[in-house]
Formats: structure tokens, C-alpha cells, sequence
């Protein structure tokens, strides 16, 4: 493994999430780290105290294209994190999402065009580019299950049926080589991104990284908003004294990697000896339903706390089962996933409780 000791990196999205914990590692690792963070007021009140002083901080949009050339001038790696993530609230916020993540991710490729950019490229994309995660028939194979209709998901059928004979399917691991096909403008957007992305390495000679995070949860998780992922949700209900909600039946399936996982992911992208164009999973490999991060989540903060509510309906745009393997981040991209899940739910509880 290679280090990126001296080196200037830059994160964008660096104050947030995923973004602090890289920042985090990079520094620890002797990087010079800069950030690029508009520091948007919807995501932070003012500076968060989690900021690493030992990485210089550039206030400013991704949408800005002299942000973007102010900060990555001299830079060798750059970490592309920032931008408008979740299921938001409906298709009204699909003007925001495609402006941030869009936009975001095209003022900055041609910012890098202009300056002459020919270091390392890792994106921040998401399992959601998949849509449904793969599946088997017992009779057809594999096979793509179609979007679930509204009056399934209301009757409560939640599985989608085998679209040749309507049999039941059985879930599997999702690969990178599987189709894209998001099924709701967030997902849309980072599927575009990965697009954009990759023709701008083919046409620059510049390796493109682009993770695929599963659902990251750990400390410093945007919660109390409805962009939040489900662990935010969970953990932000169950801090307030409430039983979380658990739509469907509870027995929807994720892959949970703790954030510290995901930081890690971006370290080894952009520090392994010979950098490696192309979609890598960032996922634990161990699936868990909805359900269950419910429960452990609410164990996790005590006998008192409340049990999880199961209430039915479906999420507009959401998925039954997406779950991924971790065998090519693994195999080429040098990456395993090594928080426990019931360690990491234990780690972020005692976390929050912290705070209050």
C-alpha cells in the first residue's frame, strides 16, 4: 500500500458524514487534506465541532466552479463526497438533487478539464444505482424484478414476483456488474454522476473510482431530517424516547457498513500503490433486515427504551431487497469491511447518549 504522505488531497462534502471521517483518516495518515464544503444550513448549524484542524477548510459550493478550481489547484487525489443525498420528501425535490448532485459533480470535472487535473478521481455513488438488488427464480434464474406498484405495496405484498410467471424470488447478493437501474431521482443522480465521471477519465487518462456505499451509519450521521438514512431515523426516535417506525413488514433487506468502513474505503481508493478505474460495493457482505437494526438499535439503548413499531405502507421510491457483495472491492480494490454490525449499533448509541 502506497501512502499519501505530503500529498494534497482534496474532500469535498469534507465537514459532513462519510466526508469528516475520511478527513480524519487522511490526516492521521500524513495527508495534506483540503476541504470543500459550503457548510449548507439545512445539514449544519454553523461549524461542526468534529472540523479536524489539521485540514484546511475552503467554504464554498461545488456548484461554484471557482470554488472548485480555488481548492483543487495543486491537489493529487480528489475524494467527491459533497451533494444532496436520501429519498427526500417527493419529486419536488428533484430540481435540488439534480442542481447539487448533477451540476455539482459537471462544474467540477470541467473545472478539473481547465486546470489540468491528472491525479486520482474517487466518487462518492451508492448502492441505490441499482434499484432492486438481484434476484433468483426458482424456474426463470436470475432475474430483474420490475418496480413494486403502488397497490402491492398497499395491500401489503411487498415482494416483487418473478416478472416472467409471478413466482416468488429469492434475494441475492447484488454484483457490480449488475444492470443500473434507479428507481428514484436520488439514485438517478448518482447514477449520472458515475456516467459523467467515467467519460471524464476516458477522456483525460484519469483513474475514477467509484464507490458504491450500502447503507452507511456510525457517528456524526445527518439525522432529524427527512433526508436522513434509516439509522439516522431509527436512532433520532429512539433518542427522543419514541419507538421507531419500521414500514413494510420489517423484513426489508439492507447491507449496514459503518461509516469508519466507508472512510476506509476512500483511503484505500485513493492510497493503494496503482489506483483502479471502475464500481466497487462498499458493504459489510453480511445482509440484515430493517427490522433488525430496529431491534438492535433500541436494545442498544436499554431496557427502557421503546420497542420498535411495525406499521405497514411503503416509502415512495424505495426497494424491497438490495443487499451487495463485497468480493470485487476485496479482490481488486484491496477493501474489507471490518466494524461488527452489533459493535458499530453499540458504538453509535453510546455516541448519541453522549451528546444529549
Amino acid at each position: 500500500m502506497a501512502t499519501l504522505d505530503g500529498t494534497r488531497v482534496l474532500v469535498t462534502g469534507g465537514a459532513g458524514f462519510i466526508g469528516s471521517h475520511t478527513v480524519d483518516a487522511l490526516v492521521e495518515g500524513g495527508s495534506d487534506v483540503v476541504v470543500l464544503d459550503s457548510l449548507r444550513p439545512d445539514r449544519h448549524d454553523g461549524p461542526p465541532e468534529h472540523l479536524n484542524r489539521r485540514a484546511t477548510y475552503d467554504h464554498g459550493d461545488v456548484t461554484d466552479g471557482d470554488a472548485w478550481r480555488r481548492a483543487a489547484r495543486g491537489a493529487d487525489a480528489i475524494c467527491h463526497l459533497a451533494g444532496q443525498v436520501g429519498l427526500g420528501v417527493d419529486f419536488a425535490d428533484v430540481c435540488d438533487y439534480v442542481h447539487h448532485n448533477d451540476t455539482g459533480a459537471a462544474v467540477g470535472l470541467l473545472a478539473l478539464h481547465e486546470i489540468g487535473f491528472r491525479g486520482r478521481f474517487v466518487l462518492a455513488s451508492s448502492m441505490v444505482v441499482y434499484g432492486e438488488g438481484a434476484y433468483r427464480c426458482p424456474e426463470h434464474g436470475s432475474v430483474r424484478a420490475g418496480p413494486r406498484r403502488r397497490a402491492d405495496l398497499d395491500a401489503g405484498r411487498f415482494e416483487p414476483p418473478c416478472p416472467t410467471c409471478g413466482a416468488p424470488l429469492e434475494p441475492e447478493m447484488v454484483t457490480e456488474d449488475a444492470p443500473l437501474d434507479p428507481r428514484n431521482v436520488y439514485a438517478a443522480t448518482k447514477a449520472h454522476q458515475e456516467h459523467l465521471a467515467a467519460a471524464f477519465g476516458r477522456e483525460h487518462g484519469v483513474a475514477v473510482t467509484a464507490l458504491r456505499y450500502h447503507n452507511v451509519y456510525g457517528p456524526r450521521m445527518p439525522k432529524d431530517t427527512p433526508y436522513a438514512g434509516v439509522a439516522a431515523v431509527f436512532a433520532s426516535e429512539l433518542g427522543a424516547g419514541r419507538a421507531p417506525m419500521v414500514y413494510e413488514d420489517g423484513r426489508q433487506t439492507r447491507d449496514f457498513v459503518h461509516v469508519r468502513d466507508a472512510a476506509a474505503a476512500n483511503v484505500v481508493a485513493l492510497t493503494r500503490d496503482e489506483p483502479v478505474s471502475g464500481a466497487f460495493n462498499v458493504a459489510s457482505g453480511q445482509p440484515r433486515t430493517v427490522g433488525e437494526l430496529a431491534e438492535v438499535m433500541a436494545d442498544a439503548f436499554g431496557a427502557g427504551a421503546p420497542r420498535p413499531r411495525v406499521v405497514g405502507g411503503a416509502r415512495s421510491g424505495d426497494v424491497r431487497h438490495v443487499f451487495a457483495s463485497p468480493a470485487r472491492a476485496h479482490d481488486v480494490l484491496g477493501f474489507t469491511a471490518a466494524v461488527p454490525f452489533a459493535q458499530g449499533v453499540s458504538d453509535l448509541v453510546t455516541n448519541l447518549t453522549a451528546r444529549r
